[in-house]
Order: C-alpha cells, then structure tokens, then sequence
C-alpha cells in the first residue's frame, strides 16, 4: 500500500487528491493548518497531520516514512507560501529519503507562458495574480535545483468538473488551441497517476482543455 503526504490538503485540488487517493486505497496523509476542514472525511486510510508548511521540523515529521509527497499548496493572491513552502518540502524530504515529488504549479510558467492569452498575461498574472505568479516561479526554480525524482504539473484555469480524458497533455509553448480551463478533479487524477509512471519524471507538464 503507498503512503503518501499531501500538502495543501484543504485547497480545491488537494482536497481532491486526497478523496481520490483514499478512493484508491493509499494511505494518505493531509498536512493541513485546520483539520476541521477535513472533519467529513472520516476514512480508515487517513491520517490528519496539523501543521504549518514553514515550519520545517513539522514538515519533516509529516513525510517521515512516506514514498511520495504530493503538494498543491495555494494561499491566493498572497505568493508568499508556495516558494518557502516547497523549499521545506524538498528539504525535508532529503532528510528523510523520500525521493519522489509530484507538485502542482501553473500554466504559464517557464516556457508556457507562450500558451497564455492576451488576458491571462497581462491582467490576470500581469495584474491580478502578480504575486502568486512570482511565488509559482520560485516554487519551480526551487524543484529544478533539486535532486528529488520529481514531475510538476502546469494546469490552466481550475474548474469544478468530474474525471474526463478529454483535455490535452504535454502540448508545447506554441499551442494556442486551448479554452485555458480543466476541471481540478482531472487535475487531481493527473497528479495520482504521475504516482505509477516516469513519462513526465524530472519534467514539467502542462494540461489544459
């Protein structure tokens, strides 16, 4: 049975990911700051870890004896938590050898950008989500100087939806035929499976619809 740690449990993805990973029978643990937000999921598999992603001694704790971490932190407009944040992560889990890392950035990092809208790109992360942007961009640079065995997944604009095979995977910068959306249960099924297959190890991957 795979033992994972999710961060960012609570968010519209993690909470996700964590539903479906308890559907498919792994030992999930959720790194949380308020586990009353998971209080419904009362599931064998389960363990609630309460804790705070910069503190970096709880962090270890929490992915101690894991195979696999899974991280979809968020804190909206802020950009201040998913670069510290991964940075204790990838730490942590050099200390405790735990090697494979599946984390969920954006699309329009690195060389994604070209996939962008006129919208997205000068008034959504020009603008609006200028900060988040920025700490999305440290959030990768930390991951590609690091020695873990890690995928990141780039996903467009996060919908509520159910499990499809209908969105696009691994497109290049110059793909414009895109609506720029996908629903967070595909994301969250996209970032389980990278679990089970090395096509997108050491690599980042964009999906949208």
């Amino acid at each position: 049975m795979m033992k994972i740690v999710v961060f960012g449990a609570t968010g519209s993805v993690g909470l996700e990911v964590v539903k479906q990973a308890l559907a498919k029978g792994y030992e999930v643990t959720a790194f949380v700051r308020n586990p009353e937000k998971l209080s419904k999921l009362n599931q064998q598999n389960l363990r609630i870890f309460k804790g705070n992603v910069l503190n970096i001694k709880e962090v270890e704790n929490a992915i101690a004896e894991h195979d696999a971490v899974l991280c979809a932190l968020g804190d909206g407009r802020d950009g201040k938590i998913r670069g510290a944040g991964t940075h204790n992560i990838i730490q942590a889990m050099d200390k405790c050898n735990v090697n494979r890392f599946i984390c969920l950035s954006t699309l329009g990092i690195g060389d994604s950008y070209g996939n962008l809208n006129f919208i997205w790109k000068h008034i959504m992360f020009g603008f609006l989500l200028k900060s988040a942007f920025n700490d999305h961009k440290l959030q990768e640079n930390y991951i590609w100087k690091s020695q873990l065995k890690f995928t990141i997944v780039r996903p467009s604009a996060l919908i509520d939806g159910v499990i499809t095979s209908d969105f696009k995977i691994g497109f290049d910068a110059d793909y414009k035929n895109l609506n720029l959306k996908i629903s967070k249960e595909n994301v969250a099924n996209f970032l389980l499976h990278q679990l089970h297959s090395d096509d997108y190890s050491m690599k980042a991957v964009s999906i949208s619809n």
